[in-house]
């Protein structure tokens, strides 16, 4: 219950932030933001075949900690408006740093989307991991440049990190535990 408490609280005082902050600009971004990063959070799924369904995936051996297949899509189905808030609050904010922040933003949305891909279409289990610690090193620094403007954007970025920190552990497990599964080293 903590983590749903902090991300409906979180939720709360981001909604009422932007009543407070450059009231159409943060508001609109965030009616574009939310549907565009699920949206395209969705179509990368589905590209890349990141279902049940997957052959090669249920061939693997699964890390001990791997919850059922479900909790991803609901993970991601908070996480995605959560990170889509968050920067809409520093779009509307004139506060320093505020290009930074957004350019480190964008260029993380855009390599989280390549990790379903690479890891589930093209079985490349080391690189996916090698993405992961990328973009988890890209949350961390988007993290620090949105708090210059927003404490409250920093904080919804919080449960990201710490799912892209639990997402990396399964991945090296899923590299560890099947090294024989990996295009990468297979040379394929």
């Amino acid at each position: 219950m903590g983590l749903l408490h902090c991300i409906i609280i979180g939720y709360c005082t981001a909604m009422t932030e932007f009543g407070r902050r450059a009231p159409g600009s943060a508001f609109r971004a965030g009616v574009v933001l939310v549907p565009a990063l699920l949206f395209a959070g969705g179509l990368a799924a589905r590209f890349s075949g990141s279902t049940e369904a997957n052959a090669w995936y249920q061939s693997l051996v699964l890390p001990a900690a791997q919850p059922p297949g479900p909790v991803f899509g609901i993970a991601w189905s908070i996480l995605y408006p959560l990170l889509g808030i968050a920067a809409a609050l520093v779009w509307g904010s004139a506060g320093r740093g505020r290009a930074l922040a957004l350019m480190l933003f964008g260029l993380g949305i855009a390599i989280n989307l390549t990790w379903s891909p690479l890891f589930f279409r093209y079985h490349l289990i080391l690189p996916a991991l090698a993405v992961i610690g990328t973009m988890l090193l890209l949350a961390i620094a988007t993290t620090f440049a949105f708090a210059r403007v927003s404490r409250i954007a920093a904080w919804l970025l919080v449960p990201y990190m710490l799912w892209l920190g639990f997402a990396a552990a399964l991945n090296f497990d899923v590299w560890r535990l099947n090294p024989a599964a990996d295009a990468f080293q297979l040379e394929v």
